[in-house]
């Protein structure tokens, strides 16, 4: 039976239902644009701080870079100051995204110190007045990203979820773990599906699935409308399309280790495309510790990997170990 979803992110339609979760250091445009060519429905960006836009940081402007190629695509804004987020994102919605995403799920120290991120959801009156600013300052659709809770005495994703629908927030993602247990322990799937049973928006599940078997197990469980994949995508573009022919009743297959070095040359190549060649090479050590995990004289090729700087090193060295 296929169960791939589709649903509509206000009036931006999500085919297949597959998200691309974001990661700080990680879901940058070059590994973006992998992850779409595998399969990805939706991307999402690197959080962009709104105070760091106001203030007008060089470093935000490559996070908010996006290629024509990856629609749709969300913009991930973080921060604490209700008026400074509006208006920032007001000043930043004639870019080339499809969607405002507002994130109260990162566990970061640096970030939650600050009230922001998961701090959020500690203080359900402030989420009320960003959303709601949020939503009214802009035409595009706006999502938001929570966790179960901030820690176990404080498991309030329905009643934020409920707040954020309230605030004509059009979708919401739910990390099925709390601020305290980080990326942890189990993923709470039963917090997804409260979440799903109270709300009328559309819900993407987000925790614990790594392959298409436990896409379909978060669908039948949760009743989620889309499914997001962060951690398990890393050095892992092709688990899109894993679970895209899984759900669709076709048997998966997995890459070779000749499609694993082709895929790493690939990444490096786009990645020289936004920077230059001894940063971008930097920059792929831990993709290529991700890509290889688990390959035979992986832990050698990685330590041989960190002392590479120029992408003919890099190809050299991958091409010998296949």
């Amino acid at each position: 039976m296929k169960m791939l979803k589709n649903f509509k992110i206000g009036n931006i339609n999500i085919e297949g239902g597959l998200c691309l979760g974001p990661m700080a250091g990680v879901s940058d445009l070059p590994f973006r644009h992998l992850c779409k060519e595998m399969g990805a429905s939706l991307l999402v960006t690197e959080m962009v701080s709104a105070k760091a836009i106001y203030f007008k940081n060089k470093n935000t402007e490559p996070l908010m870079k996006i290629d024509k190629a990856e629609h749709p695509i969300a913009l991930q804004l973080f921060g604490s100051d209700p008026d400074i987020i509006a208006e920032m994102a007001a000043s930043i919605e004639d870019r080339d995204f499809d969607i405002f995403d507002f994130n109260m799920g990162c566990p970061v120290p640096k970030i939650v110190n600050n009230g922001e991120g998961s701090a959020l959801m500690k203080n359900p009156k402030l989420v009320e007045e960003i959303l709601s600013k949020l939503v009214k300052s802009v035409k595009k659709p706006v999502t938001v990203k929570i966790r179960r809770g901030f820690n176990e005495d404080n498991i309030n994703a329905v009643e934020i979820a409920k707040i954020a629908e309230c605030a004509g927030v059009s979708a919401v993602a739910v990390h099925g773990r709390t601020r305290e247990q980080y990326y942890s322990g189990k993923a709470d799937w039963n917090i997804i599906r409260d979440v799903k049973s109270a709300l009328s928006i559309p819900v993407i599940g987000n925790g614990d699935v790594t392959d298409g078997e436990s896409a379909k197990r978060m669908y039948e469980y949760t009743g989620c409308d889309g499914i997001m994949i962060a951690r398990a995508a890393r050095g892992n573009p092709w688990i899109f399309r894993e679970i895209r022919a899984y759900l669709n009743g076709d048997t998966p297959v997995k890459p070779t280790a000749k499609e694993i070095v082709d895929m790493i040359l690939k990444h490096c190549k786009i990645q020289m495309e936004y920077d230059d060649e001894i940063m971008a090479v930097r920059k792929m050590r831990k993709h290529v510790a991700w890509y290889t995990h688990g390959m035979k004289g992986s832990s050698a090729l990685r330590d041989k990997v960190n002392h590479v700087e120029k992408y003919d090193e890099l190809e050299s060295l991958l091409k010998s170990t296949v």
